[in-house]
């Protein structure tokens, strides 16, 4: 939920209830001079948005909660599950050189490396086939396993994960995507990623509720 814009008179309800509350519906009605049911809808708006808490046969209370402190709380129920898209794999021994036109091809920054068994094993950077690229190497001749980032030094997420958090180890490292994974008896199976693209669609989202 965004940090709404409140009308004067939602402004005035939040200090009425700031000063006096708890405060019943009819009691603000009648310092505003206005019927209960005219005020109902500002009401519901504020207690939806979270400025006010309302319990029955006692009435309204103010929160004491900031705007920013609104929005903070709306952005720890965004899990990963719900913006995550599907990752974009590759075979470890696929050449750099396919690894590239891949990355080319689905437009995305990040390729995820996967065994025989479909199971992680590496990440593969822009920066890192850039790197690989440099120089007289013949690019179809080197697979890609040689210049991944390998486990144990992959970051990874789960679905029920916080997006939030997600959001904070994109920026601790410097990165533009994290593989979404299952864990197995066998290792991790690649289930999605989330980007910075896909953190971007989130915070519209929250803008557009």
């Amino acid at each position: 939920m965004r940090k709404i814009e409140l009308t004067k008179r939602q402004e005035h309800i939040l200090q009425i209830v700031q000063d006096n509350g708890p405060i019943t519906g009819e009691h603000i009605a009648e310092q505003l001079n206005l019927t209960r049911a005219t005020l109902r809808p500002d009401l519901a708006i504020l207690t939806m948005a979270g400025y006010l808490d309302a319990r029955p046969r006692v009435g309204y209370f103010y929160t004491g909660k900031s705007g920013t402190q609104l929005l903070t709380e709306n952005l720890k129920n965004f899990l990963v599950k719900d913006y995550q898209s599907i990752p974009v794999v590759v075979n470890e021994n696929v050449s750099v050189y396919d690894a590239i036109c891949t990355m080319f091809l689905e437009d995305v920054g990040t390729l995820f490396v996967v065994d025989q068994n479909t199971l992680l094993v590496g990440v593969l950077s822009r920066k890192d086939l850039l790197r690989a690229s440099i120089g007289k190497q013949e690019l179809t001749s080197i697979p890609v396993n040689i210049i991944m980032t390998r486990m144990p030094n992959i970051t990874m997420c789960e679905k029920e994960d916080l997006l939030i958090d997600i959001a904070q180890k994109l920026i601790d490292k410097q990165i533009d995507a994290l593989p979404v994974v299952r864990k197995t008896d066998k290792g991790f199976e690649v289930i999605g990623r989330v980007t910075k693209t896909n953190i971007a669609k989130a915070f519209v989202a929250l803008g557009n509720e």
